[in-house]
């Protein structure tokens, strides 16, 4: 049996964030098939692993948890395998780190698609606030020392979870979306080359395989998805 089970859908997006941290702590995962995600997530909520709404939901089978929303499962990840940090600061710091991530991703894909791109929102949106959201994670690491070749987010040894969740969003959003890989080198160059050290370590570029041949060219699907890449191909 493996380790843990993901609820996820098959893309990479916000699962891509759970997978990187198991896969870097070298743990195991089953993913379900759309139907039994979809059989768990209409169950009466008293008759789910946990009360939920929608994925991710993972299961911690050696300790009997479940836990859910993106932000959450990475704190509980994060702090019983041991790569949350142990001071009030820091820890503080990477919960800001995953809340930043979530607020990028719902603001590419404009809250889950409730409506789609136009070409004069996207050129704002491209212009002004995806830049800034870049600089911002760069200021982060770069006031904790992260350096273009070497160091992480907030300074620590080794990788932490704020390395993880800041490399799974940009080397992921510039791996599916490569127009967007110069405004993220642009604005954030230290923040670029550190996800891309930390993603071809060995066991996340094995997970990035996995998932690349599964999911292939996709991101967050659907037809926000689609509405992204028309305004990045000029359509």
């Amino acid at each position: 049996m493996a380790d843990y089970t993901l609820y996820y859908w098959p893309l990479p997006f916000r699962g891509q964030f759970i997978r990187a941290v198991l896969a870097h702590t070298g743990k195991t995962w089953d993913e379900p098939d759309i139907d039994a995600i979809t059989g768990v997530m209409g169950r009466d909520v008293d008759d789910q692993p946990l009360p939920f709404m929608a994925p991710p939901l993972v299961v911690d089978h050696a300790n009997d948890v479940a836990m859910a929303q993106m932000p959450a499962v990475l704190a509980y990840l994060g702090t019983s395998l041991g790569i949350m940090p142990d001071d009030p600061e820091r820890t503080a710091l990477t919960h800001k780190i995953i809340a930043d991530a979530n607020d990028v991703l719902d603001e590419v894909t404009r809250f889950g698609g409730r409506s789609m791109w136009i070409r004069e929102e996207w050129e704002s949106f491209a212009s002004d606030r995806l830049p800034r959201w870049a600089q911002i994670f760069e200021a982060t690491g770069r006031a904790h020392g992260l350096q273009a070749d070497s160091g992480h987010m907030l300074g620590t040894d080794a990788p932490g979870l704020a390395d993880l969740a800041t490399a799974t969003l940009w080397f992921t959003m510039t791996a599916k979306l490569p127009e967007l890989t110069d405004l993220v080198r642009e604005n954030a160059p230290r923040v670029a080359a550190l996800a891309h050290r930390i993603m071809s370590t060995e066991a996340l570029a094995q997970m990035r395989d996995d998932t690349d041949t599964r999911f292939g060219n996709a991101w967050c699907g659907g037809q926000i998805e689609a509405s992204i890449r028309e305004m990045l191909n000029g359509d």
